[in-house]
């Protein structure tokens, strides 16, 4: 895979480079509530427009439906990379019209434009490759150079990830190669023990990489809403608790299999439960009972790990030589929920083990609830391309990027 190094060494002065970079992020009307990835592309870009090269950058937000939509513009995030680069940034009103082709031919050497949302055309997340083809044939017309940053989106076989390597010169950006170095210590010659994290809503969101991670992990602590099938798949009780049914007996199967393994899977002990999901948007204080797990009332619901559950977790993170936490193991959102995940990232800072935080909710959460970034080893940008990465899959964008 060739590195920017290898790219800035030939020289870019000149060159339109395009940057597929991954911009995808939260908004809360056109206020950015979290910048993680807009700073984390920002030294490629940077660079490269150090070393005078004009630079298209071009990304994604959110599920547009292959038309413009206002709520998913990357108007915000083009003024946000303005100010992290400290220089005005250009902005095309649409991705490969009018408006794209001038801004990119106005651009001198140094200068950067962000073009429009990629899912605002239909064929950027095409099945069919003729049209996912005919887009990037557009978006190679406005390059003479193609450099993939967007770790987040790797495990798309997108337009701009897939199909616009191919049609011109192309290098990994300083950040996608940070995140594979990153993963490559997760998959082979791993520091032992090892211990996975897993949170988040749905085990079916896991389960190919719980079906990895039996053979390569020493322990697997389970949190967030999938705990409950794991619960519910030990004859548990788990109230009105987030439950897929359809999903128990291979929970139970990859029970069998981790004590088979020798791989410890550590399920909660107590939980937090309610009668109703807190509310979001005023965070109005809730009513809950700390209970323990196999005790958790019918007319309830677990909404957050409880406080034997957090010492327990903390307790296995603590002679871990590599961690891997990949999901939020209660309502972080919610301040009454937010001290399981919260206890999650402290075990991790306390740890002197090499720790990753595999990007989407558990990025965002450790930034909402305030840690210090670099008290971690890794926060990565991608959370979906992560977990396809541990699980063996073959993420098209790197693909790509190493032909």
């Amino acid at each position: 895979m060739k590195t920017i190094d290898e790219l800035l060494a030939e020289g870019v002065s000149g060159k339109r480079v395009f940057v597929r970079a991954d911009l995808n992020v939260p908004l809360s009307g056109d206020v950015i509530t979290d910048d993680g990835r807009i700073r984390a592309v920002q030294p490629t870009i940077a660079r490269l427009a150090g070393a005078g090269a004009r630079v298209v950058v071009a990304s994604h937000l959110g599920r547009p439906k292959g038309a413009p939509d206002p709520a998913f513009s990357l108007a915000p995030a083009a003024k946000r990379l303005g100010e992290l680069l400290g220089a005005e940034v250009a902005f095309a009103a649409d991705t490969v019209g009018a408006s794209a082709r001038e801004t990119v031919a106005k651009l001198s050497d140094g200068q950067v434009a962000v073009l429009e949302n990629l899912r605002f055309n239909p064929g950027e997340t095409a099945k069919d490759d003729a049209e996912r083809g005919a887009f990037a044939d557009q978006l190679a017309e406005l390059a003479d150079v193609y450099v993939g940053d967007g770790f987040g989106a790797v495990h798309r076989k997108h337009a701009s990830v897939y199909d616009l390597p191919a049609r011109l010169p192309h290098a990994a950006g300083s950040l996608i190669a940070a995140e594979v170095g990153v993963l490559k210590k997760l998959t082979a010659d791993v520091k032992r023990p090892y211990v996975v994290v897993l949170g988040g809503a749905k085990v079916s969101d896991k389960l190919a990489v719980i079906d990895e991670l039996l053979g390569k992990a020493d322990r697997l602590l389970i949190g967030g809403g999938m705990a409950y099938t794991f619960l519910h798949a030990k004859g548990y009780e788990v109230g009105i608790s987030l439950l897929q049914k359809d999903q128990v007996e291979t929970v139970k199967e990859y029970m069998a299999r981790a004590e088979a393994n020798g791989v410890e899977l550590v399920l909660p002990v107590d939980v937090l439960a309610a009668s109703e999901f807190p509310d979001l948007k005023g965070k109005t204080p809730a009513e809950y009972a700390t209970v323990d797990a196999d005790k958790i009332p019918a007319d309830k619901e677990g909404l957050d790990i409880g406080p034997k559950t957090r010492e327990l977790y903390a307790s296995k993170i603590a002679d871990a030589e590599t961690v891997f936490w990949n999901g939020p193991v209660g309502v972080f959102e919610h301040p009454d929920y937010a001290g399981g995940t919260r206890a999650i990232a402290q075990a991790l800072v306390d740890s002197s083990a090499f720790t990753v935080v595999g990007g989407g909710d558990s990025a965002a959460a450790v930034r909402t609830l305030g840690f210090d970034e670099n008290a971690f080893g890794h926060i990565s940008t991608g959370g979906g391309a992560s977990l396809e990465y541990l699980e063996g899959k073959t993420l098209p964008g790197l693909a790509a990027l190493e032909v």
